[in-house]
């Protein structure tokens, strides 16, 4: 098998394909976070501030999610097909949502009755609160394992089987750390009541989100089998939990302190090193299945051919920096806080 600085290709891609979607989380978390309180705003001028906040970004950073599919896509077909098929409800209508949520930051503004901006910003509201909550659920069910058979096939059920007690927690924390992000993203955009209102619903955020992911831990660590053993087998990345832990205690420090800039970085860690850890606790299963775990899908029966991921791993070293480039471009163009004109939403 064919290796790179030390790990063979299909690692290599596991890693690439774990930094596309922790870039998703991170950039479109405060993104869905911040529409997640749009109805806790009761001025229409203070939910198009909000608006306006995500209204230069927004589309970009959906581009994570669209190289992070393609990506996952071309690196382990097999678990994008048997995953695709467990989670097809969740998927599709995280896809609907999606949707609507676009039309809504586009519409919401273009006509000035009353009842059409409150419809629009229910739709805005509900779309960002239930992906946020999907992607959660995937993610706890991915956790979990699913009904794989030899054939690298979905044996459970399509409708609500996704929807256990396990994903259902997952996904208030996931809901509840986009949400503390979001608050904190807006304190950077705006001013004035808006700005002391956001002060007030980011301390119930923080709250919410540290009361979700202790519950969730606890059981993780009670209920899901085999989910130190990595760990255990390595005891250096025993350092992720508590980094993780360490940059969660400091965002409400540095909130109390005002310095939200700094508050952001470590909410934005916080994501990275619980991604990290979801990361290293898999690895190298992608999908394990709870039938046997003999039948669990890996980033080596998944993969694609040698020579296919080394070719995309020639263009992921030549297109890293263009999309670095283009990202630290967009925020520094449209850092500071929000003025509306003419031309926002």
């Amino acid at each position: 098998m064919e290796t790179f600085l030390g790990l063979d290709y299909p690692t290599l891609w596991y890693l690439v394909v774990g930094l596309l979607f922790s870039g998703y989380a991170i950039l479109e978390g405060f993104d869905y976070g911040a529409g997640a309180w749009h109805l806790f705003f009761k001025k229409d001028l203070s939910r198009r501030i909000a608006i306006n906040a995500i209204g230069p970004i927004w589309d970009a950073n959906q581009v994570w999610l669209i190289i992070g599919g393609g990506a996952l896509f071309a690196g382990f077909p097999i678990m994008y097909a048997t995953m695709l098929s467990a989670m097809y409800i969740p998927f599709m209508l995280f896809l609907m949502l999606l949707v609507l949520r676009s039309s809504a930051i586009k519409f919401r503004s273009a006509e000035e009755m009353p009842w059409w901006r409150k419809t629009w910003d229910i739709i805005y509201f509900v779309s960002n609160t239930a992906i946020a909550f999907l992607l959660g659920v995937v993610l706890g069910n991915v956790l979990q394992g699913f009904e794989i058979d030899s054939n690298f096939s979905y044996k459970g059920g399509i409708f609500f089987s996704f929807l256990s007690p396990y994903a259902i927690m997952v996904g208030f924390t996931t809901l509840s750390i986009f949400m503390t992000q979001g608050a904190i993203f807006l304190l950077l955009k705006t001013e004035g009541r808006l700005h002391s209102r956001l002060t007030f619903l980011l301390k119930k955020g923080m709250i919410f989100f540290i009361i979700s992911f202790s519950v969730t831990s606890l059981y993780t660590l009670i209920f899901i089998p085999g989910v130190t053993d990595n760990f255990k087998e390595t005891p250096m990345f025993f350092i992720l939990p508590v980094l993780a832990f360490l940059a969660v205690a400091n965002v409400p420090r540095l909130v109390s302190k005002k310095k939200y800039s700094y508050a952001l970085i470590f909410s934005s860690l916080t994501m990275a090193f619980l991604l990290m850890l979801v990361a290293f606790q898999l690895y190298p299963t992608l999908l394990p299945s709870t039938i046997d775990p003999k039948y669990s899908v890996t980033i080596y029966n998944a993969a694609s051919s040698q020579k296919s991921l080394g070719i995309m791993l020639t263009i992921v070293v030549i297109g890293t920096p263009l999309l670095a480039g283009y990202f630290i471009f967009l925020y520094k163009t449209f850092y500071g806080k929000v003025k509306l004109d003419d031309t926002s939403y």
